[in-house]
C-alpha cells in the first residue's frame, strides 16, 4: 500500500515536471531562444521562462527518483527523494522566517528588482507581459510610481529620447474605461508630462500633488511594491492557506519516503 501511495504521488510530481518543463521550453522556442542558445544571456532583466524550467526540472527529478525508489525498493533513491524535499521545505521555511524578520531589505531587493527589469520591459516579450500583468492586476504602475519608468530608454523623459512613448508608461498603467472592450495600447503616451489647466483654460506649474492628482485620471500612479503589500495583507489568511497546503504535502512526501525506506529495510533485515 506504501509503495502504491508512494507511486502515485510521485507520478504526480513528474507529470506536473513535464508540463512546467513543455511550457518552459515551448516559450524560449517561440522565441527563438533553442536555435540560439547564446541569446539566453542577451537578457538584462528576469527572463520568467526560467521559473518554469528550474520548477518543472527539480520536480520531474523528485518525482521520477521518488517513483524509481519505490518500484524498484531502492533505498538510494528514496533517502535522496526524502532529503531533497526536506532540503527544499526547510529553504522554504528559512526563506519565510528571513522574509518576515528582514520585510525592509526585502522592499529594497523588490524595488531594485522591479527597476531592473523594468529597464529590459522591451527586451524580452515574456518579461513585458508579466510587468503588464503585475501592473493591471495590482492596478499600480512602476515600483513605487510612474515616474519610475524614466530607468527605461523608450520611456524616458530626456531630450534625447526621440521615442514616441517619451514620457509615457505601457498601456497596462492606464485606468481602465469599463464602456472600452478594445485595450487602447496608446493610452500611455505622454501621460508624465500632461499640463494642468486652469479655470481660463491656461497651463499651469503643477506641484507634485497637483501632478499626481492630473496624472490619476489617466494612469495609476501608486507603486507596484505598496500595492503588492496592501494585496498581501488583505489575503494574507489565502495566502498562509496555500503555504501551509504546500508544507503539508512535502511532509507528507518525506514521511512517506522514509517510512518505504523503514520497511524495505525491515524485510531485508529479516532475510
Amino acid at each position: 500500500m506504501s509503495v502504491l501511495c508512494g507511486c502515485y504521488y510521485c507520478l504526480h510530481l513528474q507529470f506536473l515536471g513535464i508540463a512546467f518543463l513543455g511550457i518552459g521550453l515551448w516559450a524560449w522556442n517561440e522565441k527563438g531562444v533553442l536555435s540560439n542558445i547564446s541569446s539566453i544571456t542577451d537578457l538584462g532583466g528576469f527572463d520568467p521562462v526560467w521559473l518554469f524550467l528550474v520548477v518543472g526540472g527539480v520536480m520531474f527529478i523528485l518525482g521520477f527518483a521518488g517513483c524509481i525508489g519505490a518500484l524498484r525498493e531502492n533505498t538510494f533513491l528514496l533517502k535522496f527523494f526524502s532529503v531533497f524535499l526536506g532540503i527544499i521545505f526547510f529553504l522554504e521555511l528559512t526563506a519565510g522566517v528571513l522574509a518576515f524578520v528582514f520585510k525592509d531589505w526585502i522592499k529594497d531587493q523588490l524595488y531594485f528588482f522591479i527597476n531592473n527589469n523594468i529597464r529590459a520591459y522591451r527586451d524580452d516579450i515574456d518579461l513585458q507581459n508579466l510587468i503588464d500583468f503585475t501592473q493591471e492586476y495590482w492596478q499600480c504602475c512602476g515600483a513605487f510610481g510612474a515616474d519610475d519608468w524614466n530607468l527605461n530608454i523608450y520611456f524616458n523623459c530626456t531630450d534625447s529620447n526621440a521615442s514616441r512613448e517619451r514620457c509615457g508608461v505601457p498601456f497596462s498603467c492606464c485606468t481602465k474605461d469599463p464602456a472600452e472592450d478594445v485595450i487602447n495600447t496608446q493610452c500611455g503616451y505622454d501621460a508624465r508630462q500632461k499640463p494642468l489647466l486652469n479655470l481660463h483654460g491656461d497651463t499651469v506649474l503643477s506641484s507634485s500633488l497637483a501632478k499626481e492628482v492630473d496624472q490619476q485620471i489617466v494612469i495609476y500612479t501608486k507603486g507596484c511594491v505598496p500595492q503588492f503589500e496592501k494585496w498581501l495583507q488583505d489575503n494574507l489568511t489565502i495566502v498562509a492557506g496555500i503555504f501551509i497546503g504546500i508544507a503539508l504535502l512535502q511532509i507528507f512526501g518525506i514521511c512517506l519516503a522514509q517510512n518505504l525506506v523503514s520497511d524495505i529495510e525491515a524485510v531485508r533485515a529479516s532475510w
